[in-house]
């Protein structure tokens, strides 16, 4: 009679272990992405950058669902010399005891709990006078 409430609590431990997990993997590719961003020319290099970064994701529902193509990678500002930004989306399915809480937090829909994380970065700090022809000319 212990052992089923014992794992049911296990279970309860573990089902917010996991959703973190994910939340972390996916800022930390998220600031990643972005560090690559501010010196990448194209969106789909740094999209390719962060997804491969999100292979970390086991894929099971509990972590997130929809495999590979489940996560939702968007990068803007790149070539502009602003501010670039990586913002990455997905959903995972976690336990119906544990759904309830987690969707509480941080939102539901129709295809589960949402997870969402993004970092924004300056590509070119404010300081830095010039463009890139007069750095070019201090050396020649």
């Amino acid at each position: 009679m212990l052992l089923p409430v014992l794992l049911l609590l296990l279970g309860l431990l573990l089902q917010p272990a996991c959703l973190l997990y994910t939340k972390a993997v996916m800022a930390a590719a998220a600031g990643e992405g972005a560090r690559v961003a501010q010196t990448a020319t194209s969106v789909a290099d740094v999209e390719a950058y962060v997804r491969r970064r999100l292979q970390a994701v086991p894929n099971v529902a509990l972590f997130h669902t929809g495999g590979d193509e489940g996560w939702e990678v968007e990068v803007a500002g790149i070539g502009d010399g602003g501010r670039v930004r990586v913002a990455i989306r997905a959903h995972a399915r976690p336990l119906p005891l544990t759904y309830a809480v987690a969707s509480a937090i941080a939102g539901s829909d129709g295809e589960g709990v949402r997870l969402e994380a993004s970092a924004e970065r300056v590509a070119r700090p404010g300081w830095v006078g010039g463009d890139y022809g007069d750095w070019i000319g201090i050396w020649g």
